[in-house]
């Protein structure tokens, strides 16, 4: 089998926000996330290392804030100021498209909850599939204040696709504590 030699886990995931304040305090205060740390401003004024390292305009100014999610994720945020910054957000039909899917113990009420959330965009009411590689799959996609695209998800243990095969998805069996 094939694969990254000494791989051992997923660090982080990184998303790129308009305005990293808000994004912060949003993940903090709704979400429950801890900051970890904040870093910036990122940039080589003169230079190309912001072009050859991390692939955006040389001229690129980049502030970064690094949040806990539960027991094993890690969130990234960036907050790029560019000249060539495309600011439209993509759907996930999109190439590049994506979302960040919560696992919850009820995903009704944490559906209720974001509906009372300032700027929170939930997509109609939850659903459960009911056949498939994962029937019995609770979920509802919901937008935060800027636009970036969640998922609250709650898979109840014994998945159909398990029949099947060794792999295992990671099901949280608590809710996240970051302390």
């Amino acid at each position: 089998m094939g694969g990254i030699p000494g791989a051992q886990a997923v660090h982080h995931f990184a998303c790129t926000v308009p305005d990293l304040d808000q994004a912060v305090d949003f993940f903090v205060d709704v979400v429950g996330a801890e900051l970890a740390y904040r870093l910036g401003p990122v940039h080589d004024p003169g230079g190309d290392w912001m072009a050859r390292k991390l692939g955006v305009d040389a001229a690129a100014v980049a502030h970064i804030a690094m949040l806990r999610l539960g027991p094993v994720t890690n969130l990234e945020l960036f907050e790029y100021s560019a000249r060539d910054q495309r600011k439209a957000l993509p759907r996930n039909s999109d190439w590049g498209g994506h979302h960040l899917a919560i696992h919850v113990a009820d995903v009704d009420v944490a559906a209720a909850y974001l509906r009372e959330q300032p700027g929170v965009t939930v997509f109609g009411d939850p659903e459960t599939l009911t056949d498939g590689p994962i029937a019995g799959d609770r979920w509802v996609y919901f937008t935060t204040p800027w636009g970036m695209q969640l998922e609250l998800i709650n898979l109840p243990a014994g998945l159909p696709f398990e029949r099947d095969t060794p792999a295992r998805l990671y099901a949280p069996d608590a809710p996240w504590r970051n302390r």
